[in-house]
């Protein structure tokens, strides 16, 4: 899953890859949200909210949410510039090994909550923001782009788009309704990971950080093992 790069994925792969790590991020997404009020992984509202509050002379927090952004922007460079390191060396791993980071960044954010719960906010949503930029970033360059796992807004204009081409050109309906799948799995793993986050941070807390973690940690270390041994 975390292996295989661009056209060596099948879209089963795809689809495993984008339901299990769009439900992390809306489960975090929503974590963040309930603690905060920010939305980490919106980077499109994020980017409105800095508009709106500088408009109205809130620099202080206009400035916070241009905070995510740059976090968001931050996790995502960091992610690329080891991916693109890893591949000039060989690493097959590498992709494997960005999501096994995001699971020990996510772990670590739990262990800092459950030991600390009066943890400054704004840490907690920066540090999100930056796991959701790397996971993002991680996602696509896999993929070639075919999979964001928090990319709301394009994944809902794709599938506007997919199903308008259904009705109008019936050679690529083939094409299309493989994207529609990916797509719109994305969207309600996205949906229903944001909606059992909530329920679950609100019944056990900060530990939710750990079942994300393990989710993430369990899909990679795997696949970090497998690589190693195959480059012997």
């Amino acid at each position: 899953m975390l292996i295989r790069v661009g056209d060596d994925r099948s879209g089963v792969i795809d689809l495993f890859l984008a339901g299990l790590l769009s439900s992390v991020s809306g489960a975090l997404n929503a974590v963040g949200f309930l603690i905060a009020g920010s939305f980490t992984a919106n980077m499109t509202g994020n980017i409105s909210a800095f508009a709106d509050h500088l408009a109205s002379g809130a620099v202080l927090l206009a400035l916070s949410f241009l905070g995510l952004v740059a976090a968001f922007i931050s996790g995502a460079t960091l992610a690329a510039l080891a991916i693109q390191k890893g591949e000039a060396r060989g690493r097959r791993g590498i992709y494997a090994q960005a999501i096994a980071a995001e699971g020990l960044l996510v772990l670590a954010l739990g262990a800092v909550l459950l030991l600390w719960p009066a943890t400054p906010q704004a840490l907690l949503v920066i540090v999100l923001s930056f796991v959701m930029g790397l996971q993002n970033a991680v996602t696509t360059m896999i993929s070639r782009s075919r999979v964001r796992t928090t990319h709301v807004s394009g994944m809902a204009t794709d599938i506007g788009i997919g199903l308008a081409v259904l009705f109008t050109n019936i050679g690529a309906r083939r094409d299309t309704l493989t994207k529609l799948r990916l797509h719109s799995l994305t969207l309600a793993c996205f949906a229903g990971g944001g909606v059992l986050g909530a329920v679950l941070f609100g019944s056990i807390g900060p530990s939710l950080f750990a079942i994300c973690a393990a989710v993430l940690l369990l899909i990679s270390v795997p696949e970090v093992l497998r690589a190693r041994r195959a480059q012997g």
